[in-house]
């Protein structure tokens, strides 16, 4: 039998074994230490939402844009498996260091430029504020840029410490050569592959703290920021505890989890599953796999169970979890291992490999926000969709008492009202309150700028407040920033990533001023609400 056999076989049986150890709660297993590394080892994950037929049947409770949807719809359950997470994490935290968010981004090492020439607004009015990415993640075709938050969702007084003004957004892994086309959705990189592109590595998603300060050895102002890799974990056949990407049964939509909103509150991390609810991280369990600062000498890690003494490489970008008692992580320096999650209770029948939503029954959990203009503080939660034939629904938006997330012991409902979009084409990306008005961006491509729509209740209705206020490209999550008065989001999309965009870094060709290069920005809350 060929290796790439060999893979797929041990990858179904994986597979069938871990759904029926997710069932029942206990450890999903992992490929022991001696196996290629390249097999997928925890694709089955929680949160699990229980899945059931499509059928525009289901359109039934349909109103209208704008209408009333049903809140019973949104309620969360506990994820079955968080006393084993806890566990898993307890282990983890046994054996790798950690460092806190300000130490983070004290040793941030990638620099944010404000008002550089890269421009995604076109003809759309410029932001009160922007920054660009350096050149490799502002054009990266493997990480896709979706949520957003920051301090102000954080804390009440929006600050973290000494830290300072703290943003952060996530990105998904969209491109894995040697993958992409394989009709297993498992698929599997050749070492040929892994040494051509170590993107042939599903990566999941990553989180990326970004720090305006001023510079203490200069007194110049300046913006930092630091990549995070979010991780699943599991204990392999070896009675080892590891980590993995996140992963989820998106495909063919996406490879995993697509992270398209975040909320941090307290000391925890909400990052949206689609299909399936919520998954939580927590700030103080941020693994740091290079204590030294040193990327070239293999920092020395504790040891689990088994009292062997381990090590961590962060220059290996192919391997992630521990391998022959070395931890690798992807290249990245730190890590961040869920927690917890939050799984819909009613039954998931959203048409996969569609846009297209039903109208009842669990919806999608393709953004969130954080609204503190009300009490209690309420996490927003939205669908992305595009009606079709059938399936009449705009997406539905929800709330919930973000405090009653912590608790993981009992369901949380929504917080009493549930509503369709008033977008009759649908596209909504992101969507967050404050002071009784919904703002909601809807992305209209590469060709053209986005749309930022204002909603106000009126009778249990969404009902627009003038007219869509033009952003950038490829808009995204959105963020309030209340200390500001700003609202931010990030633009997802690079050069070459469509005809009409003039760069192509993929072709050798400069990447310019394109204006599909991705920026983080913010307008000022008050000059959008002037807005006719």
């Amino acid at each position: 039998m060929s290796r790439r056999r060999i893979r797929r076989a041990w990858l179904t049986t994986a597979a069938a074994a871990a759904a029926a150890l997710a069932f029942t709660g206990l450890a999903v297993p992992g490929h022991a230490d001696d196996l290629p590394p390249d097999v997928p080892r925890s694709w089955i994950q929680e949160p699990r939402a229980t899945e059931g037929s499509p059928t525009p049947s289901l359109a039934r409770d349909w109103t209208a844009p704008g209408g009333t949807a049903s809140p019973g719809d949104f309620t969360l359950s506990p994820g079955a498996m968080n006393a084993e997470t806890t566990r898993r994490v307890t282990r983890l935290d046994a054996v790798l260091p950690k460092s806190g968010v300000q130490n983070l981004l004290a040793g941030a090492n990638r620099d944010a430029q404000p008002w550089c020439p890269r421009d995604p607004f076109g003809t759309a009015p410029d932001p009160d504020l922007k920054y660009c990415l350096e050149n490799d993640d502002s054009v990266s075709r493997e990480w896709v840029p979706q949520g957003f938050t920051g301090v102000s969702d954080a804390k009440d007084n929006e600050l973290w410490g000494e830290a300072g003004n703290i943003q952060l957004f996530a990105s998904y892994d969209g491109w894995d050569p040697g993958r992409q086309d394989d009709p297993d959705p498992g698929g599997d990189c050749t070492a040929g592959e892994l040494e051509d592109n170590d993107a042939c590595n599903q990566k999941g998603v990553r989180v990326t703290f970004v720090q305006s300060r001023t510079n203490p050895a200069t007194g110049s102002p300046e913006v930092k920021y630091r990549h995070v890799l979010l991780a699943w974990t599991y204990v392999n056949s070896a009675d080892h505890v590891s980590f993995d990407g996140l992963h989820a049964s998106e495909y063919p939509i996406q490879n995993g989890v697509h992270a398209g909103g975040i909320v941090w509150y307290g000391n925890y991390l909400y990052v949206a599953d689609t299909r399936n609810g919520l998954r939580v991280f927590d700030m103080r369990y941020i693994m740091d796999l290079n204590p030294d600062g040193d990327a070239s000498t293999n920092d020395p890690m504790g040891a689990d169970t088994d009292g062997v003494k381990t090590t961590a490489d962060v220059q290996d970008k192919t391997k992630v979890g521990r391998h022959n008692n070395v931890w690798y992580s992807f290249g990245y320096r730190y890590v961040m291992p869920q927690v917890a999650a939050w799984r819909f209770k009613a039954t998931q029948s959203n048409p996969k490999g569609s846009y297209a939503c039903v109208s009842t029954g669990a919806p999608k959990a393709s953004y969130i926000s954080l609204d503190r203009s009300t009490v209690p503080d309420r996490l927003i939660m939205g669908e992305y969709c595009r009606p079709e034939s059938g399936y009449p629904s705009t997406g539905r938006i929800a709330s919930y008492p973000v405090a009653d997330l912590a608790g993981r012991s009992a369901d949380v409902p929504a917080q009493g009202w549930a509503n369709y979009l008033p977008m009759t084409s649908g596209g909504a990306q992101g969507a967050a309150a404050h002071a009784g008005t919904l703002y909601v961006n809807q992305s209209k491509g590469t060709d053209e700028p986005g749309n930022l729509w204002r909603y106000k209740w009126s009778d249990g209705r969404l009902v627009q407040q003038g007219q869509a206020v033009k952003t950038a490209r490829g808009a995204e999550d959105l963020y309030v920033e209340r200390g500001t008065g700003r609202l931010w989001s990030v633009s997802e999309h690079r050069p070459g990533a469509a005809s009409d965009c003039t760069a192509n870094p993929d072709a050798g060709d400069p990447a310019g001023t394109d204006y599909c290069q991705r920026v983080l920005y913010g307008h000022k809350l008050s000059w959008i609400d002037s807005r006719p």
